[in-house]
């Protein structure tokens, strides 16, 4: 039996530890350890709920756009508040543009090189990687002159040391790509670099900047008019078109035949990796209000044991559903209590009591993580691309079906095949092409509505806190890129009593719960093949699958609840 540490994780976003038990090759038991403190929620505490939005956004700079939008749903659920239809259409247009860009940067430049070989694309013979890229794609750049100049690039890299690439685990035997594929992986990796820089654009057009965009309780921060120069004018809506048609020839003449090109060869990958057999998602895109669920574009609800054929309610009002324990995490309950708080009575007390860093293993410490350790009716719960289309699936959506349908037949794999690694990193490329196809349609409907001068964006019947209860609470919902995230919000006397956030890596990423039930990193771990300790990438290409951002996931604040921006361990 042989202990394995990965510390830290890289290409996330935050600071991931795992450990990992290797028994006869093959992984036995898996821990995971959010080793980063940042806290937000706390210091929200007597502030304008209005404002909300634009410090939880800073949670993180790769999770932007979707903390602001949760929180001013979180918000004008508290206060009754609804958006004008136009300013539901541009939120979702802003939250499709995220889905879409953070799934091809997470394939390219943060998960492809867990299966693409970098050095061994210096093999490859650019003709015939351009034949291939020719066969499945019409990508006017997949032609030799490009393969030849992006491996001649790749030479100058591995003669000073490999750069950007360095400290891959390079010629490890479980690469098995040809060099071919390798080089076009590498070269779609540098495409991927100029275009993700472009689409963003479009939070700049509608709210003003990226990252971390504007956000505005009661709609949207910006008014449109074809013929004014300060407004979203016919020059931006038109800039907006471009980038949209941008996106959707890169998403479907790159990045999905490239994903479908390397999971050819990673077909076993459908064997491991599998994890949890429950799902959550809280659905997305709302086209007739926020508070029809049933006509969100991705549906809300729960699988349970991979049941396909039922898909049950979630309700994050209910004080019996979602609840956060620490039987495991590094944070006490006033009382000592270990029993699951609902977000509404949230505590997040911090007591570290694992070893002095530096240490070399948390063998040993029952708590030992900074993530708390959320659950649905005491169910550990897969969130993510593989749940939101899981559960879309299950709720029969049609386009959902159709396009899971079409990844699965290019594989020639069963359904089953999505409970795993290799099924994970396929639903992403789904969710994708389904956000793609989305954004198409929601500008649409935005030019439908500029044609009727239907352009209202902001409703502030309600802003003026004279107009408020003295005391409210609400919940905002989102189907972030990474999954399910909620924030919870209690407002008393025009200020904020309470927050708190439950944000996807957290439910993914947290330990154990109390019952020793492992939450999703932990238990997708189990049983994968490790065919070399000090080159664990088996263990990379699952986590990564998940896509963790840390940031967003653990708390900071002291037990007289003054914000801490460092913590020291004597």
């Amino acid at each position: 039996m042989t202990r394995i540490v990965v510390d830290p994780v890289t290409r996330i976003e935050g600071h991931l530890r795992i450990e990992a038990v290797v028994e006869n090759g093959v992984i036995t038991d898996a821990f995971s350890s959010g080793t980063m403190v940042r806290g937000l929620e706390k210091i929200l505490i007597g502030r304008d709920p209005r404002d909300a939005w634009a410090i939880t956004e800073r949670v993180c700079g790769v999770c932007t756009t979707v903390h602001a939008l949760t929180s001013v749903r979180a918000v004008e659920d508290a206060l009754g508040i609804k958006v004008p239809p136009t300013a539901e259409i541009i939120r979702n247009i802003m939250m499709a543009t995220q889905q879409v860009q953070d799934h091809v940067i997470h394939f390219y430049h943060l998960h492809a090189l867990d299966w693409v070989d970098v050095v061994n694309c210096l093999k490859a013979d650019p003709k015939k990687a351009a034949e291939l890229a020719q066969s499945f794609s019409k990508w006017d750049k997949n032609n030799t002159a490009y393969f030849t100049e992006i491996q001649n690039k790749v030479k100058k890299f591995a003669e000073t040391g490999l750069g950007i690439f360095a400290n891959g685990y390079w010629g490890h035997p479980a690469y098995k790509l040809p060099p071919e594929v390798n080089l076009i992986g590498v070269a779609h990796y540098i495409d991927a670099l100029e275009w993700q820089k472009e689409i963003v654009k479009i939070h700049a057009v509608f709210g003003g900047k990226n990252p971390h965009p504007n956000y505005l309780v009661g709609g949207v921060p910006c008014s449109i008019n074809v013929n004014e120069l300060g407004a979203i004018n016919s020059e931006r809506l038109n800039l907006v078109a471009k980038l949209i048609a941008q996106a959707d020839e890169f998403v479907n003449q790159v990045y999905i035949p490239d994903l479908l090109a390397v999971a050819s060869f990673y077909k076993d990958w459908a064997k491991w990796g599998g994890g949890l057999s429950n799902y959550l998602s809280y659905g997305e895109y709302p086209t007739k209000g926020y508070a029809d669920v049933d006509s969100f574009k991705m549906a809300r609800g729960v699988i349970l044991g991979r049941d396909l054929s039922k898909v049950l309610p979630v309700n994050a009002k209910d004080s019996q559903e979602i609840k956060e324990y620490i039987a495991h995490s590094w944070y006490e309950y006033d009382g000592g209590s270990n029993e699951g708080l609902h977000p509404w009575a949230g505590e997040t007390n911090i007591k570290y009591t694992g070893p002095k860093p530096p240490f070399t293993s948390l063998e040993g410490s029952e708590k030992y993580s900074f993530l708390k350790t959320p659950r649905w009716k005491d169910n550990a719960m897969e969130v993510g691309p593989l749940a939101r289309v899981l559960v879309s699936y299950a709720a029969g959506r049609q386009d959902v079906k159709e396009v899971v349908g079409m990844v699965l037949g290019k594989l020639n794999v069963p359904l089953a095949a999505l409970f795993s690694t290799l099924g994970r990193t396929g639903a992403r490329a789904v969710d994708c092409a389904l956000a793609m196809n989305y954004l198409k349609e929601f500008y649409g409907e935005l030019m439908d509505h500029v044609k009727s001068n239907d352009v209202s964006t902001f409703n502030g019947e309600k802003w003026d806190p004279k107009s408020w209860p003295s005391e409210a609470e609400g919940v905002g919902l989102t189907e972030a890129p990474r999954g399910a995230l909620a924030h919870w919000i209690k407002i008393k006397d025009g200020a904020i009593a309470n927050y708190q956030l439950v944000v996807p890596t957290t439910w993914n990423g947290s330990p154990r719960d109390a019952k020793s039930q492992r939450s999703s990193f932990e238990a997708s771990l189990i049983g994968t093949p490790v065919a070399k300790l000090d080159e664990p990438v088996e263990i990379l290409r699952t986590i990564h699958s998940f896509d963790p951002c840390l940031a967003c996931s653990v708390h900071l604040y002291d037990p007289q609840g003054n914000h801490i921006s460092r913590v020291t361990f004597e």
